[in-house]
Parts: C-alpha cells; sequence; structure tokens
C-alpha cells in the first residue's frame, strides 16, 4: 500500500489534551502535519497559552482554500470533573461535520513528596487529570466513535505504567491503571473498529522532568541507564502518535508503544 495513503490524516479530526506544550504541542503539530483538523483542550486562564494554537493557525495558512481544517480551542479545567463530562460534546460542536476520529490523552500533573507525607488533596488532583478525565473523555469518545464503528484513542501512559518509581505514589498509580485501561477498552471496542493504544514515554526533557534534570545526581543516574545516550525530546513522538492515529495501525489494539531511547529493554 501506498505509505502516504497509510498514514494521511486527510479529513480527521483530533480532540487532544495536554497541548499547550511539550510532548503535547508536538504530537498536535506532526497531527496536523499529517492532515488533521486539532481542537485542543485549555484549562480557563487569565493569561492562556496560544502558542500551539498560533503554530497550527500559520500551518493551516498554508493549506488550499478547498481543505477546510480547523483549529479550535474548547477551555475545561481536568480537575473539574463535571466539566470534563461536557467537554467532548463542545468539541463536537465546533469540530468539522461535527465528529471526533482521535482523542489523544496527553494532558498529565505530577507531584512529588515521600508516602507518609503526600497529601489527599495532591492525590486526588493527581488522580482525577491522568486517570479519570481520561476515563470520562474516553467513555464519551466511545459512545461518539462505536456506533460509527471507527476511531482512535491514545492514552499518554508512562514508564510508571510498569514500574513504581520514588517519591510519586499517586502519578504511578494513575499511569499503572491508566495501562490497564487502555487494555480494557480494546478488549471492548477493537470489534468495532475503534482502536484504544497507550504511548509510555521514558525520560523525556519536559516542564515535568525540570527538578530531575536540575539535579546532577539523578540526571546523571539515569542518562548512563538509557541505551540511547539521550534523555527524549518532545520531537520523538511525532512519529508514534501519527503512527497510531492512522490507518497504519488499524490492527493494532491495547498496545502500550514504549518510547524510551531503550530504557525498559536495559
Amino acid at each position: 500500500m501506498d505509505p502516504s495513503h497509510l498514514f494521511s490524516l486527510k479529513a480527521q479530526n483530533v480532540l487532544i489534551t495536554g497541548a499547550t506544550r511539550g510532548i503535547g504541542a508536538a504530537c498536535a503539530i506532526a497531527l496536523a502535519e499529517a492532515g488533521a483538523s486539532i481542537v485542543l483542550v485549555q484549562r480557563h486562564a487569565v493569561e492562556p497559552n496560544y502558542a500551539t494554537y498560533n503554530a497550527l493557525k500559520a500551518l493551516f495558512a498554508n493549506d488550499d482554500p478547498a481543505n477546510q481544517r480547523i483549529v479550535e480551542i474548547v477551555h475545561c479545567d481536568l480537575d473539574n470533573l463535571e466539566e470534563v463530562k461536557g467537554v467532548f460534546n463542545r468539541a463536537l460542536d465546533v469540530a468539522p461535520g461535527k465528529k471526533i476520529d482521535i482523542l489523544v490523552n496527553c494532558a498529565g500533573i505530577q507531584r512529588r513528596a515521600p508516602a507518609v507525607d503526600f497529601g489527599e488533596t495532591e492525590w486526588d488532583e493527581v488522580l482525577n487529570i491522568n486517570l479519570k478525565s481520561v476515563w470520562l473523555l474516553s467513555q464519551a469518545a466511545g459512545r461518539h466513535m462505536v456506533p460509527r464503528r471507527e476511531g482512535k484513542i491514545i492514552n499518554f501512559c508512562s514508564l510508571l505504567t510498569f514500574q513504581g518509581g520514588l517519591t510519586v505514589p499517586a502519578y504511578a498509580a494513575a499511569k499503572g491503571a491508566l495501562g490497564q485501561l487502555t487494555k480494557a477498552l480494546a478488549n471492548e471496542w477493537s470489534k468495532d473498529n475503534v482502536q484504544v493504544n497507550g504511548i509510555c514515554p521514558g525520560y523525556i526533557k519536559t516542564d515535568m522532568n525540570e527538578k530531575l534534570l536540575e539535579d546532577p545526581v539523578r540526571l546523571r543516574q539515569i542518562s548512563e541507564r538509557i541505551p540511547a545516550g539521550r534523555w527524549g525530546e518532545p520531537r520523538d513522538f511525532a512519529g508514534p502518535v501519527v503512527f497510531l492515529a492512522s490507518r497504519a495501525s488499524e490492527y493494532v489494539c491495547g498496545e502500550l508503544l514504549v518510547v524510551d531511547g531503550g530504557w525498559m529493554g536495559r
């Protein structure tokens, strides 16, 4: 088959969380470069970050006028579960053809503290954003995609889907559960041509890992264990996300694709 056909996302609509910066921003731009329209989920803020939105607008400005691609923002605080319950339908309202073909759950937060000191408020915040909001968005997507017998859901998991980590009990619990949720949804929806898969980043140079990057001892320990010899960059997720969003992965179901420079293999 023609690879350009296999990986094309022309006429596809993507709903993506966590795309204001880092991995999410790189994924949103890669999906748009493959031909998709993009709906961004962003928090309410006095001074919201429009960098990804502006980059996509600039990209789409070069489109053929006959190609009706769009980039839109729907505002939602993913810690507010009542807001989350309505955001998928609001995205449908602004998406071309009132359809969402691909859901990318990339938003996530991290809170660090020894387990004996980890606060209940922080626990709930991490679990709500990293797990429950993903469940609610995926359920809404399933209700839309299953009857249409077409769709892709891509969840951003973690190395801590497999490992326990240190001083991150809530994050490890959420990402471990997210891996199982990905498989559970794939078990139900694969027969309806809705593929649900996960991407598990390794150690990546993003805001979430600032404390590790600033700690010379931990930076050395981690770096020495990565076979690729470097930390990952957001750009390293462009290929994996387009693959899982495209026709090229139609028989890939319930997979947790590790993108870690070889860390797990070590």
